[in-house]
C-alpha cells in the first residue's frame, strides 16, 4: 500500500474515531450487505474496536437473481473470514409482490439487527459486563424491556449494543432531497441524524468516492447491486437526476445541502428546548387552549406535532396544519376529538388539548364532538 493511500485510511479511520460513534465497552453490530459503503465501515469498525466487539449482519432480501445474492452473501462470509469478525446472516422468506419493496427491506433489516442487538445484550448481562452505570449486567436490575435505566437516558450510549449503518454524506443528500420533495416540514431537511437511540451512522461524514477509495486502498472488493441504479425506485432517481442536476447549478451544491442540514439540526435542538418549556408536564398533560392560541403561529405548529408524535409513536408531520381547527374546536366548549393524521387523536375538553393513540379501526374518524358537560 502506498503511502498516500495509507494517510488516506488512516486519516479516515482517525476521524470516525474522533466523532466518537464507535466508543464504548459496549458491542457493535455492523450491518453488511457488500457494497462499498458497509465494507468501509466493517474495516473500519475492526480496526478501531476489534474484531471480538463487532458482529456483522447480512441480510439476503432474495430480491435479486438467486445466484448473485447468494455470491453476496459468500462475500460477506470470506470479508469476515479475513477480518475475524463473526457473521450473522438472515436470509428473508418470499418478499411482497405489492406495496414497497424498499420499504419491506428496510424493516427486515432493521428488525434483524435490533433482533441480534437484543441477543448481544442478552449475553452481555449474563457474562456480567459492566454496564455504562458502572453496575454489571447481572445484577438483575433490568427493566421489562431489557433495558436499564441509565441505557434508556444515554440512548444508543449505554451499554446496549450499537448498530451501525454505512450511510454516508452522499446518502445524506439523496435522502434530503426526495424527503424535501415527498413531505412538507423542517424534518426533511434536516436529514439522517449521526445518532438516533442505538443506531449510529459513523461515515456520513464521507462521500460514496471516499468510501471506494478507501477499499481501493485497503485492497478490499466489494458488490455491486444492480438496483442501485435502477430508477423504478425514487430515492436513485434523486441520485441519478436530481443530485447531477444540482452540480450543473453550482459545483458546490451537496456540500452546501450538507452544510444547511448540519445547521438545522443544531437549530432544531434549541427548538426542542423551547417545545420542553411549553410542555412542563410532556405530552400526557397536554396544554391549556388559551396558551396554544396565544402561542406565535410555529411555535403553536410545533407544540402540535410534538403532542401529536408522542402519542402516535410515529412522524405525524401534517398534525400541525390542524391548529385553526383545534382552536375553533376550542372555543366552541365541551369535548371533542380531531383526527390529526396517522394514529394521532387530539383531545379538546375542558379548555386543554390532549392527544391519545387512536385504535387502527378509527383511523377514518374526522371529527367527534360531545356536548358541554358530556350532557
Amino acid at each position: 500500500m502506498g503511502g498516500a493511500r495509507l494517510g488516506e485510511v488512516e486519516a479516515l479511520r482517525a476521524e470516525v474515531g474522533a466523532g466518537g460513534l464507535l466508543d464504548g465497552g459496549r458491542p457493535l453490530v455492523a450491518m453488511l450487505s457488500g457494497g462499498r459503503d458497509s465494507v468501509c465501515l466493517l474495516d473500519v469498525a475492526v480496526a478501531l474496536r476489534g474484531a471480538g466487539a463487532v458482529r456483522a449482519l447480512h441480510v439476503n432480501y432474495r430480491l435479486r437473481a438467486a445466484a448473485a445474492a447468494d455470491e453476496d452473501e459468500r462475500y460477506c462470509a470470506a470479508l469476515c473470514e479475513r477480518l475475524g469478525v463473526e457473521l450473522s446472516v438472515v436470509r428473508a422468506g418470499e418478499p411482497p409482490t405489492t406495496g414497497n419493496l424498499q420499504a419491506w427491506a428496510r424493516e427486515l433489516r432493521y428488525e434483524a439487527a435490533a433482533g441480534l442487538a437484543a441477543t448481544l445484550d442478552g449475553q452481555a448481562r449474563a457474562d456480567g459486563r459492566p454496564r455504562a452505570d458502572g453496575q454489571t449486567g447481572a445484577d438483575g436490575q433490568t427493566g421489562a424491556d431489557g433495558e436499564t435505566g441509565a441505557d434508556r437516558e444515554a440512548g444508543a450510549g449505554g451499554g446496549r449494543a450499537a448498530i451501525a449503518t454505512g450511510h454516508t454524506a452522499s446518502d445524506q443528500v439523496e435522502t434530503i432531497l426526495y424527503r424535501l420533495a415527498a413531505s412538507p416540514g423542517r424534518r426533511a431537511l434536516l436529514g439522517m441524524p449521526a445518532r438516533d437511540g442505538r443506531l449510529v451512522r459513523p461515515l456520513l461524514g464521507f462521500t460514496r468516492e471516499q468510501t471506494a477509495s478507501y477499499c481501493r486502498a485497503r485492497g478490499l472488493a466489494w458488490r455491486e447491486d444492480e438496483s442501485n441504479t435502477d430508477e423504478r425506485f425514487a430515492r436513485v432517481r434523486a441520485r441519478e437526476r436530481a443530485v447531477p442536476a444540482l452540480r450543473e447549478l453550482h459545483p458546490a451544491a451537496e456540500a452546501n445541502v450538507l452544510r444547511t442540514a448540519r445547521l438545522l439540526r443544531e437549530e432544531a435542538e434549541l427548538l426542542e428546548t423551547l417545545l420542553d418549556a411549553e410542555l412542563p408536564g410532556g405530552g400526557e398533560a397536554g396544554v391549556p387552549i388559551e396558551r396554544l392560541a396565544a402561542m406565535p403561529r410555529a411555535l403553536a405548529r410545533m407544540v402540535v406535532v410534538r403532542l401529536a408524535e408522542e402519542a402516535a409513536g410515529g412522524h405525524v408531520p401534517q398534525a400541525g396544519e390542524r391548529v385553526a381547527e383545534l382552536l375553533e374546536l376550542g372555543a366552541r366548549g365541551g369535548r371533542a376529538e380531531l383526527h390529526l393524521g396517522g394514529l394521532a387523536c387530539a383531545v379538546v375538553a375542558d379548555g386543554a388539548l390532549t392527544v391519545r393513540r387512536l385504535a387502527p379501526d378509527e383511523t377514518s374518524m374526522r371529527v367527534r364532538n360531545a356536548p358541554p358537560d358530556g350532557d
